[in-house]
C-alpha cells in the first residue's frame, strides 16, 4: 500500500469517527470500463465463469490508483464486486432482468399475502446471484493478492428487498389492509435476516472489504455497512415508522452502526432518520432534492450529531454554499465522478482552497 493510500484511509476514518477536524473530503473517481458485455452482462446470475468478470474489475481498480496518483484527492482505491439492486430478492427466487447496457433488476416474484407468507429463508451457498459474489471476491484475491481492498456488493435494505419480491402495488397496499401488513412485517423479517447473513459472512471471509454504499466512497472494513433506503419517499412517517425504521435499528444494532443510501423524494422522513442509533455516513442524491434542495438536509441531519454527508453529482456552487452554510461541526466528503486527470486537477484545487486538508 502506498504512502498516500495509507495517509487517505487515516483521513477518511477519522472523518466518520468524528474525530479532529481536518478539513472536508474531496474524491475523484475515473471513467469505468464497461462491465456490460451483452445480455449476458451480470455476474450473480450468468452461468459463465466469474473469472471473466475479473480483467474488467482489475482495470477499473487500476485506473483508480492511476488518477490517485495523478491527482492527490482523498480516494482509497477499491476493486469493486459491482451488482444490481437485484442479488437479495434473486436469492428469494426472483426472475432477474438484464438490460445489454444497464443494471439488472429483478421482476416481482408474488402477487398476493399468501404467497409472500409461504416464502422461506434462502440459503445463502444455494443462491448463486450471493454465492458468485464471494466467488468473484476470491477470484480478484488470488489476483491482486490479500491485501487489495475490495469493494461491496449492493446492499438495499430488507423492506427495500421486500418490495422487489412483491409486486409493488400489492405490497403497498398491503401495507393499509388489517390482516396483511402482518405479513409485509413477516417477509421484512426474512429479507433483514438473509441480508444480515450475507453481510456476516462477506465479513468474515474479506476482512478487506469495505461495505460503504453509493457514491462509493470508501470507509474502514471495520465500520458498519451501508445499505440502500429507496422506497421510503412513496409513503409518510407513520408507515417509515412502522415498516421501515424498526429494521434501521436492528441492522444497526447488528454492525455497531449504520450508513444510508438515498435516492427517494424522502426530506418527510429526516426527523425520522435521527432516530436510527449509530447513523454515521449519508448519502442524499441531489436530482431527487425537492424544490428546497438541500436545506431539509442541513436542517435535520447537520451538526456534529449528524451524519458525515457524502455526496456526489452536486454542482460546484452548491458545494460552496453547502460548505458555506452548513451548521458547525457538519462534515462533508464530496465525490467527482467518472473524471480523467484534465478534469480532476483544477476541481480538486479549488476545492482544496474552499476546505483546505490539514494533514
Amino acid at each position: 500500500m502506498s504512502s498516500r493510500i495509507a495517509d487517505n484511509q487515516r483521513f477518511l476514518a477519522n472523518l466518520y469517527r468524528k474525530g479532529p477536524f481536518q478539513g472536508h473530503g474531496f474524491v475523484c473517481k475515473p471513467q469505468q470500463i464497461p462491465v456490460y458485455e451483452g445480455p449476458d452482462n451480470d455476474f450473480t446470475t450468468s452461468t459463465r465463469p466469474v473469472t471473466e468478470w475479473v480483467p474488467w474489475a482489475v482495470e477499473n481498480y487500476r485506473r483508480k490508483c492511476a488518477l490517485l496518483e495523478a491527482v492527490p484527492s482523498d480516494e482509497v482505491p477499491t476493486c469493486d464486486l459491482a451488482t444490481g439492486t437485484h442479488v437479495l430478492a434473486a436469492a428469494f427466487g426472483c426472475p432477474v432482468h438484464r438490460f445489454p447496457d444497464s443494471n439488472p433488476c429483478a421482476l416481482p416474484l408474488v402477487q398476493t399475502a399468501e404467497e409472500a407468507d409461504r416464502l422461506g429463508l434462502p440459503d445463502i451457498w444455494k443462491s448463486p446471484s450471493l454465492y458468485r459474489v464471494f466467488e468473484l471476491a476470491d477470484a480478484i484475491r488470488r489476483e491482486l493478492g490479500p491485501d487489495v481492498p475490495l469493494g461491496p456488493p449492493d446492499k438495499q435494505t430488507g423492506f427495500d428487498t421486500a418490495c422487489l419480491i412483491w409486486e409493488k402495488t400489492g405490497i403497498y397496499a398491503a401495507m393499509l389492509t388489517d390482516g396483511e401488513r402482518e405479513v409485509v412485517h413477516r417477509l421484512t423479517t426474512k429479507c433483514t435476516q438473509t441480508l444480515i447473513a450475507f453481510v456476516r459472512e462477506l465479513r468474515k471471509e474479506f476482512p478487506t472489504m469495505t461495505m460503504r454504499g453509493c457514491p462509493g466512497v470508501w470507509t474502514p472494513p471495520e465500520m458498519a455497512p451501508w445499505y440502500s433506503n429507496d422506497e421510503c419517499g412513496a409513503f409518510g412517517p407513520d408507515l417509515f415508522a412502522e415498516f421501515c425504521l424498526p429494521e434501521m435499528v436492528e441492522l444497526s444494532e447488528a454492525f455497531g452502526g449504520i450508513g444510508m443510501h438515498c435516492c427517494a423524494d424522502a426530506d418527510h422522513q429526516f426527523p425520522l432518520f435521527r432516530k436510527i442509533p449509530g447513523f454515521y455516513a449519508f448519502n442524499r442524491v441531489p436530482a431527487k432534492c425537492g424544490k428546497h434542495g438541500f436545506a431539509p438536509m442541513l436542517e435535520h441531519l447537520a451538526g456534529p450529531d449528524g451524519p458525515v454527508h457524502v455526496l456526489a453529482w452536486v454542482p460546484d456552487a452548491t458545494i460552496e454554499q453547502l460548505i458555506r452554510e452548513a451548521p458547525a461541526e457538519t462534515r462533508f466528503i464530496f465525490c467527482l465522478n467518472w473524471t480523467d486527470a484534465e478534469g480532476a486537477k483544477p476541481w480538486l484545487e479549488k476545492m482544496r482552497r474552499l476546505s483546505p486538508r490539514t494533514v
